[in-house]
């Protein structure tokens, strides 16, 4: 066999399927839990500087948001190895249905493993769709303050008022009530939609949100692919034991030929 025919038996065996959501999982990951994560610490600078002053308000903030950080940690290292795993697993299956008609065998123990990998990514994807509608929340609150400061900016709009225009942050559950100055009106809520950490910590959480996304498709991917490679196996193996089955009973035939034979030459 020449390089040229390697290299074509070679790039036969590459799962192009797993290998695109692999890398579309690790793509969505990173995005979520590195802009996640900053987004979440301009989230704390933001609170303390303009919502809630005093530390002891949102000291319990600030305990969840630092779990949640070390749960990004978490999330980024357990998805690494299993993206690497399920590409693994996809390898596995290409050369397994590859050699179909060879004498490579799919066992017991392949089907039962991709078959729980399938369970453990439906699971996966479950809850990543939660993670997905969670993510969409900071957005949408930082999206009603970026909206009622550019209403404030806006050559049409015609406030009497400007101070009467406020986003209190305690309605929405995040400080305390008794936190205070608790919102920002007029001209303070437009300094605190110009500072770098409103402007990045927004947009850095419609980045995250964007990455929980494609980890969900990737997993719908992931999902589609495992399914298909375990029915596979499943032919695959019906299919060998099919062969097992036809090539003992040709054998059989053959011995009782060859013994017919041998009896009507004695008898001769």
């Amino acid at each position: 066999m020449g390089c040229f025919e390697c290299c074509i038996k070679c790039l036969g065996g590459v799962p192009y399927a797993s290998l695109v959501a692999t890398i579309l999982c690790f793509s969505g990951v990173a995005l979520f839990c590195g802009c996640g994560h900053v987004a979440l610490t301009g989230t704390v600078t933001i609170l303390e500087n303009h919502f809630s002053k005093v530390t002891s308000d949102n000291a319990m903030l600030t305990d969840i948001i630092q779990l949640m950080q070390y749960i990004i940690y978490g999330i980024a290292s357990f998805f690494f190895l299993y993206g690497i795993i399920l590409l693994a697993e996809g390898f596995y299956t290409t050369s397994a249905v590859k050699e179909l008609h060879s004498e490579f065998k799919t066992t017991i123990c392949g089907r039962c493993i991709s078959g729980m990998f399938v369970f453990l990514t439906y699971i996966l994807g479950v809850a990543w769709l939660g993670v997905f509608g969670f993510s969409a929340v900071p957005v949408f609150l930082f999206y009603n303050m970026w909206s009622t400061c550019a209403a404030m900016k806006s050559p049409m709009a015609n406030f009497t008022n400007i101070d009467s225009i406020c986003v209190d942050a305690r309605q929405y559950g995040i400080i305390p009530w008794n936190a205070t100055p608790g919102k920002a009106c007029g001209s303070t809520l437009g300094d605190i939609c110009n500072t770098n950490e409103f402007y990045l910590s927004y947009h850095l959480y419609i980045v995250a949100c964007a990455g929980a996304g494609a980890t969900v498709i990737a997993l719908i991917h992931f999902l589609m692919i495992l399914s298909a490679n375990w029915a596979y196996l499943k032919d695959a193996s019906h299919m060998h034991a099919y062969q097992d089955i036809k090539m003992k009973e040709e054998r059989e035939l053959q011995d009782i030929t060859s013994r017919s034979k041998e009896c009507l030459n004695s008898y001769t």
